[in-house]
């Protein structure tokens, strides 16, 4: 059941993406005045659709993807005054980049849209990034990081935020990254240089950030309901250690083995204790742990922002978002990160059901993030994407002339092979995630 429901809300998805793009395309070439002759969500046979004025709108049998098929659109058909190759390139540019325009243009619009009815922060968003948990043995603990440690600078960046660090020590895989840290009064230069994870695919440090942790949820019949435990408690200790982050919690319970634990919360600023007694569990990845049956969550404040604030902070989340997309596959071709940690069809489906079933809010979300994914996925300079198209006009434009239609038919088929293979390699990259070990 569960896998119906994926693909249901993965259709759902990509079909708000195709018809976004393609609309960016359709609505371009009809402002240039190329006869559009098909808009299609999907490919292969028709299924039905409607046709208004000289276009087909129609719904096909494939739905992964979709196409505007243009008048003229092939390498040499000019005939046709009305086709897109007998358009002037600068135009034909605006054409083929419209697509993923508009989906950058949604990706902004929706996280605008969330963040004017509930804008997320942590609890501690304010505060300096200061190191909370280190992993033994980890990269930052062997590079001589210490807990209450405040990183100060990272690489070139004054007073960075811990998304900040995190967005560079997960495409800096055996990359040194040197930074500054306050501890007491003293700063101190140090080289953190993160690992790459094998089950990610991408860098770790093995640190995390100080932050307050509640209570995000209960899981039923275990002792932490049982003993009263409620969702929102901020939790403050465990057996005398301060909870700065989740790992804090993990540790302890698995020192534990089984052991009653004492737990520290506080509800409406009132300070409370109770014991609880930790069972072996699957943690919903597969593995046996000792658990106490609650669903751990950084405490996050919600509030509401103006149109033109959340608009600001829209883009200023998208601009970070592309930053780390390029970042991420440079580290790729560079050997710092895996290429494991790509999602194809299966993936994405798999994380389109589970945010429809956290709600709206987190859904609408997952499809800000693909949009952009997809938008920048679109603007790479490989043939038979619009990419490779944008590319290949540029360098007629520099050129002053058209490259060979023989060139280009060659380009775009060895464009197509590429992307085969793309898609082949996510696909048994997204199998082999779904198989045991």
């Amino acid at each position: 059941m569960a896998f119906f429901e994926n693909l249901w809300w993965l259709l759902v998805l990509i079909g708000v993406m195709i018809v976004i793009h393609e609309l960016g395309h359709y609505w371009a070439a009809r402002w240039f005045d190329v006869r559009v002759d098909a808009f299609s969500i999907g490919f292969g046979p028709r299924l039905f659709g409607f046709r208004r004025g000289e276009t087909d709108f129609r719904v096909s049998m494939i739905p992964f993807g979709g196409y505007v098929k243009m008048a003229g659109e092939q390498p040499g058909d000019e005939e046709d005054p009305r086709g897109f190759q007998a358009k002037p390139r600068w135009q034909r540019l605006i054409v083929v980049f419209a697509g993923p325009a508009m989906n950058i243009v949604l990706a902004v619009a929706l996280l605008a849209g969330l963040f004017m009815v509930r804008y997320p922060q942590l609890a501690n968003a304010g505060a300096p990034a200061t190191v909370g948990y280190l992993k033994p043995g980890g990269a930052a603990e062997k590079a001589g990081v210490q807990l209450g440690d405040v990183i100060i600078q990272v690489e070139n960046q004054q007073g960075p935020t811990w998304e900040d660090i995190v967005l560079r020590e997960v495409v800096s895989a055996d990359k040194p990254m040197p930074m500054l840290v306050k501890r007491g009064a003293e700063e101190l230069r140090l080289v953190v240089t993160p690992k790459l994870d094998e089950k990610t695919g991408v860098g770790s440090a093995g640190w995390a950030e100080q932050t307050d942790i509640e209570v995000g949820g209960l899981l039923p019949g275990m002792d932490a309901e049982k003993k009263g435990l409620k969702t929102g408690d901020v939790l403050v200790s465990i057996n005398g250690e301060p909870i700065r982050t989740v790992f804090t919690i993990h540790d302890a319970l698995a020192a534990s083995d089984g052991a009653p634990v004492d737990l520290v919360y506080r509800r409406n600023g009132e300070t409370r204790a109770m014991s609880i007694t930790p069972a072996r569990s699957d943690d919903g990845t597969g593995e046996q742990r000792w658990l106490i049956g609650i669903k751990l969550a950084p405490r996050v404040i919600y509030t509401q922002l103006g149109p033109a604030e959340a608009v600001r902070e829209s883009v200023n989340q998208n601009v970070k978002g592309a930053t780390l997309i390029f970042r991420f596959l440079q580290s790729i071709v560079e050997r710092r990160s895996s290429a494991k940690s790509l999602e194809g069809p299966i993936g994405i489906a798999q994380l389109s059901g589970q945010a429809a079933r956290e709600g709206p809010f987190t859904f609408i979300g997952l499809m800000a993030t693909v949009s952009l994914n997809l938008a920048i996925f679109n603007l790479l300079p490989i043939p038979i994407l619009d990419g490779g198209v944008i590319l290949l006009l540029l360098i007629e434009i520099f050129m002053r002339r058209d490259l060979s239609l023989q060139l280009k038919e060659n380009i775009f088929k060895l464009g197509f092979v590429f992307l085969m293979m793309i898609v082949v390699f996510v696909l048994y990259n997204d199998i082999t995630k779904l198989l045991p070990g």
